[in-house]
């Protein structure tokens, strides 16, 4: 398996930059501020946690507030991970074979179209940057084989911000329905679009045959806790899946656990919150990218807390973003992290991220940068 670049970057950066702005998840907060939010019951069952073994599947009580998420599952549909990315690994070492076929939407998170590869042939469909990088359903289908098993999604899109629209997310399902293909939905952006009229169902909600992966991480900003999660009606392929994470975590962290559960039952107050706050980032985001518009292409994601801009400036965009977090403490996420190598993807787009409380004086410094250093 080919090194996770996005990851690769980060160990370097992530954690002596100064400024993050490519961060994919929204600015956290501490247990305290979170215990605030509990009821005395839960706060009382959080301090006196056992810190034993948990369940492989997950707290009862944890499965029953991540079922009440979705409109049609129940907590015995529902499978917990340390995070989304043992989901995605788990969910493509079971249900993929060596003679299978994936179709993968592309740029995407690394471990969409890596993981796969290592199991099966896989064929990628691009996001069509000038339709607001939306997915043709038509090509989709044309590059559907004998063979093919799955089709991977993920709305909002990391990283372009992209929502798929109402009409060609139904006929994506219809597809898969016509030809019995698993549908795998990282939705882990869901709930913090800029428009909620534009917010998707969960496939898992519309399709017998979906997997919608979901996290605590993203849009509700607990990315410590490590609780990630599928859910699907299949419940022979869930119980196959427990079994493929008795070799992997065997189970998730009883504190991080019970926090989850505080979170789920205050998530009202937790999303209204992470909207507000990429609401006025978005803003700060616009008046910058307005200021430069000799050196940058903006556009408006659709929801998520990241985007993709294009570099209008000399030299490559690879260089600029490697130069600036070097120079200026300002880190984004070069061209080059989002390689595929199913499809070429753009060389002169960088990640942005705008789910954090500093906003401000990261691009007051990547300003002060663009005024000094950019002729």
């Amino acid at each position: 398996m080919r090194d996770f670049e996005l990851e690769r970057y980060f160990s370097v950066w992530e954690f002596t930059a100064k400024y993050n702005l490519t961060a994919s998840d929204i600015e956290s907060m501490s247990i305290s501020e979170l215990l605030e939010l509990a009821s005395d019951k839960d706060r009382q069952e959080f301090n006196g946690q056992w810190l034993g073994y948990t369940e492989t599947f997950g707290h009862p009580e944890l499965l029953e507030e991540i079922a009440g998420t979705y409109d049609t599952i129940n907590p015995d549909e529902v499978l917990c991970f340390a995070g989304a990315e043992e989901g995605l690994y788990t969910a493509m070492r079971v249900l993929l074979d060596q003679d299978d076929h994936v179709i993968v939407a592309v740029p995407n998170y690394q471990a969409a179209e890596t993981v796969p590869s290592t199991i099966c042939s896989v064929s990628g469909v691009p996001l069509d940057e000038n339709d607001n990088w939306s997915l043709d359903i038509d090509r989709v289908k044309r590059e559907i084989r004998s063979h093919t098993k799955l089709v991977s999604i993920n709305f909002p899109n990391n990283p372009t911000g992209a929502v798929l629209d109402h009409d060609r997310f139904d006929a994506l399902i219809d597809l898969c329905r016509e030809h019995g293909l698993y549908l795998f939905s990282d939705e882990v952006y869901r709930l913090v679009e800029g428009d909620p009229s534009t917010r998707l169902p969960q496939a898992v909600d519309l399709y017998e045959k979906a997997l919608s992966l979901n996290v605590m991480s993203k849009a509700y900003g607990l990315p410590g806790l490590r609780i990630g999660w599928i859910a699907s009606k299949d419940k022979r392929l869930l119980t196959k899946m427990e079994s493929y994470k008795h070799y992997l975590t065997i189970c998730n962290s009883a504190p991080s656990e019970r926090l989850a559960i505080i979170a789920l039952r205050a998530r009202g107050t937790i999303l209204e919150r992470n909207r507000s706050l990429l609401r006025s980032n978005l803003k700060l985001l616009e008046e910058f990218f307005g200021e430069f518009t000799d050196l940058f292409d903006w556009y408006r994601p659709g929801g998520g807390c990241v985007a993709f801009p294009k570099y209008l400036g000399s030299g490559s965009a690879d260089q600029f973003c490697e130069d600036l977090v070097a120079e200026s403490g300002v880190l984004l996420l070069p061209p080059r992290i989002f390689h595929s190598e199913l499809l070429n993807t753009p060389g002169n787009r960088f990640r942005i991220g705008y789910g954090r409380r500093n906003m401000a004086g990261g691009l007051e410094a990547f300003r002060t940068y663009l005024r000094s250093f950019v002729p």
